[in-house]
């Protein structure tokens, strides 16, 4: 029973963190005109500098294509924004030193029971996209998202293609910003 008690708290912890998925921020510009922006298109030069895999930069493209039609924008060869992508990874190594030291076991449980120590290491990698719209007239950053998570980079193709989907919209329905009423 005591067990049970004990575990309780650290499954509920792990379940809560396992829910937050994608941490989400953003900044704008608070001197534009959100609402007079229709048009986009990709600015090849910046994202051809991205470090990922073309394939990677495909499923991040068609993520915000798709988040950018949704929100009413018509992809143009003349926009009023450019879309930029920069992307970071950051390899976590986790060390736990887990010591366990008991009382006795049996019948007899005055006598020392010895204890365990155990090391386990794990690795994971955050990863990390920013997404920016650029005025094209003034030919400045207006807008930024930030999307932070954990990368699993042996997962299927459908997965992949689910989590950029999911770092995309996430950061995007910051987008629109709600101007503060201050």
């Amino acid at each position: 029973m005591k067990t049970i008690k004990l575990l309780l708290p650290v499954v509920a912890l792990l379940l809560i963190t396992s829910c937050v998925s994608v941490r989400v921020v953003s900044d704008y510009d608070k001197e534009a005109n959100f609402t007079s922006y229709k048009t986009f298109a990709f600015y090849k030069t910046g994202i051809d500098l991205v470090e990922i895999s073309d394939l990677d930069k495909k499923r991040i493209l068609r993520a915000i294509e798709k988040e950018m039609l949704a929100k009413g924008f018509v992809k143009s060869d003349n926009p009023d924004l450019l879309v930029n992508i920069q992307t970071k990874a950051n390899k976590r190594i986790n060390i736990n030193n887990n010591a366990y030291f008991g009382y006795g076991w049996g019948f007899r449980p005055w006598f020392w029971g010895g204890g365990n120590q155990f090391n386990s290491v794990s690795t994971s990698t955050e990863g990390v996209l920013y997404i920016d719209l650029i005025d094209t007239k003034q030919k400045e950053l207006i807008w930024q998202g930030r999307g932070a998570g954990s990368l699993n980079v042996n997962r299927s193709m459908e997965k992949k293609d689910a989590r950029v989907q999911e770092f995309v919209a996430e950061i995007m329905k910051e987008y629109p910003p709600k101007k503060d009423t201050k």
